[in-house]
């Protein structure tokens, strides 16, 4: 995961095999739920930014914390992203949220590939994943209070660490991969955004030997108005177990 020298297109070396797999890899190998070909999801994007703070060689992922107040999901890691304006791309509308979001520039950010669109059930939400490059490192903030409650920057190590990986369990029995994140690792990163993390590191065969019986329970400040979870990519999923 370390190094900086022989990349293509100026991009460290770590990142290319992230580089060579979005031209690869497939829905199924991310998601049980594609959007339907007869369907009218609603089109979302979110931007999953790569970035080398310290110019350690070490790859790092920025995420947002939703702001605990929300109806929807308070509390929720996530990337950076929303709903997808008539008349933009995905590419356009991760990079406007972000933004909006954090105070993103989006001069420096250098986009090298997406996912594919995956679709999530329960909102009828078909979201495409962006992958960018943090190129001209700069300063993000807090740019909406209302929508953000904090960010981080986490190193691609720490997600990779099996003492960092957990198995999360809501209380309507769904369990799905999770990562514990924060200075004190007393954030919990699950749902989507952990899905799409997780099943992309099975992908690069980077994952790492984890305990998935090390289950924790999903704290009571995520749960208001947050219905039984249908967003679980991984395909092993158990629910009422």
């Amino acid at each position: 995961m370390s190094g900086t020298g022989g990349a293509s297109d100026g991009l460290p070396a770590w990142l290319v095999p992230v580089v060579e797999a979005s031209g690869r890899i497939s829905v199924d190998e991310l998601t049980r739920f594609a959007p339907p070909a007869d369907g009218t999801p609603r089109r979302g994007a979110v931007l999953m930014l790569f970035a080398d703070t310290d110019a350690d060689g070490e790859g790092e992922i920025l995420l947002t914390e939703r702001a605990h107040h929300m109806r929807s999901h308070p509390g929720q890691v996530s990337f950076p992203g929303g709903t997808i304006d008539p008349g933009e791309t995905a590419i356009e509308a991760a990079l406007r949220e972000a933004e909006e979001e954090i105070a993103l520039d989006p001069t420096s950010i250098e986009v090298f590939g997406e996912l594919p669109e995956l679709w999530l059930p329960p909102s009828n939400f078909a979201v495409t994943p962006v992958l960018g490059w943090w190129r001209e490192r700069g300063e993000v903030g807090i740019a909406s209070p209302d929508e953000v409650h904090e960010i981080h920057h986490v190193p691609i190590s720490e997600l990779l660490d099996p003492e960092h990986r957990i198995t999360v369990r809501h209380p309507s029995g769904w369990l799905g991969p999770g990562f514990l994140i924060g200075a004190e690792r007393d954030v919990i990163l699950w749902g989507f955004t952990a899905g799409i993390i997780a099943r992309l590191f099975d992908f690069l065969d980077w994952t790492t030997p984890w305990d998935a019986g090390r289950v924790r329970d999903l704290p009571a400040y995520m749960l208001q108005g947050d219905p039984t979870p249908g967003h679980d990519l991984r395909p092993h999923t158990r629910l009422g177990e």
